[in-house]
């Protein structure tokens, strides 16, 4: 008797240390103020085995928060309020059991529309599109934000002829895969600010290392970097081309750019998102505008992309995507059709297909998978 109930204990254990590897948390981050009627925040329960999912929570009246980003403990998240000259960022409590968000508090963006956000144990910092600035918030024990400690406002332009570089416009803030910098893409001025981070200070938390130009028109939107922290790759909004670069100390030295849509391919491209396998063997990004396609890229062991295909997003408008943490799926917001795309993902090309499973939600962008 002893004996079988030591056998099911282990069962048990082993069923339950299953299923907490293969159901994670996927938070959905909306637009609010369109006609489709987002509600908030969306949290559902995503199955890595079968790419099924389930509602378990909503975090409502919170306005337009289009990115999200989780503490490094998976206890708070944070999220921008893109609303205009009135946008603010937003502090939860974080319940990854239920998926539940609990408002804690928020501050002034100190910026027009925020665009992006990222967190660790010290500080929350974002990207003001609108106000061509980023801002560093101090986090508090209790999970809530501090008004700004820091302010760094950008002031140039670039070329564009539609009117998109006629100021600063700072459209993301990312950690480097040391800790010791922030990356931050000015699509406005057709630059990357390296800043050297100093997390515990208060007024000095970010202080300029380098500035680099890229392609005199091309808005340099989000940039990725390879899981063993030697490369990096930078898409570009306007022409959605790809730049890779040696990263090492706070340097990117350009190695190579790669075009995502054909040469004869017409119309407004608008790239907006990009992102490396967990293994590091592939590439994926995505465009908008008149294409509205994925691109894949497999990466050499030089740091070299190597196309591999173009697929299209099945919706409109593909803001953002993710790849579950599996890697067996590749989910993709598409903003004006109202849905997220669920793809296979075979991890031996990169080759993605449809899996014909979507999850119907208004106006989402950010996907940001926990557990």
């Amino acid at each position: 008797m002893k004996k079988y109930n030591l056998l099911l204990l282990l069962m048990s254990i082993s069923f339950a240390a299953l299923a907490q590897q293969t159901n994670y948390n996927l938070l959905i981050g909306t637009y609010t103020n369109t006609p489709a009627k987002s509600e908030g925040i969306y949290t559902y329960n995503f199955n890595t085995l079968t790419s099924s999912t389930k509602l378990k929570s909503i975090a409502k009246n919170v306005a337009n928060p289009s990115f999200i980003a989780i503490s490094p403990d998976k206890k708070f998240a944070y999220s921008v309020n893109e609303t205009g000259s009135t946008s603010t960022v937003s502090a939860f409590k974080y319940n990854s059991v239920n998926g539940k968000l609990t408002f804690l508090n928020k501050v002034e963006s100190e910026g027009a529309d925020p665009c992006y956000i990222t967190a660790d144990n010290d500080n929350v910092i974002v990207a003001n599109y609108s106000g061509g600035s980023l801002a560093v918030f101090k986090r508090k024990a209790d999970g809530s934000l501090n008004t700004a400690a820091l302010i760094i406002k950008h002031s140039g332009k670039s070329i564009d002829p539609k009117g998109r570089q006629q100021s600063a416009h700072v459209h993301m803030v990312k950690f480097t895969p040391d800790r010791k910098f922030l990356i931050c893409n000015d699509l406005g001025e057709d630059q990357i600010y390296i800043y050297s981070y100093f997390p515990k200070s208060n007024k000095k938390t970010l202080s300029i290392k380098n500035v680099l130009k890229t392609t005199p028109g091309s808005g340099p939107r989000h940039i990725t970097f390879s899981p063993n922290g030697k490369f990096a790759y930078l898409a570009h909004e306007f022409n959605g081309s790809i730049t890779g670069y040696f990263y090492a100390n706070g340097s990117l030295n350009k190695i190579q750019e790669i075009g995502t849509t054909p040469k004869e391919f017409e119309g407004r491209i608008d790239g907006a998102d990009i992102h490396v396998s967990a293994d590091g063997k592939f590439l994926y990004e995505t465009n908008r505008g008149d294409a509205n396609t994925i691109s894949v890229f497999s990466i050499l062991s030089t740091g070299i992309l190597r196309f591999v295909e173009t697929v299209s997003t099945l919706g409109k408008g593909p803001r953002n995507f993710s790849i579950d943490p599996s890697g067996k799926f590749l989910l993709v917001a598409n903003q004006y059709t109202n849905d997220v795309v669920i793809f296979k993902r075979n991890k031996l090309t990169g080759k993605l297909t449809d899996s014909g499973k979507k999850i119907e939600v208004a106006a989402p962008v950010n996907l940001v998978f926990t557990k």
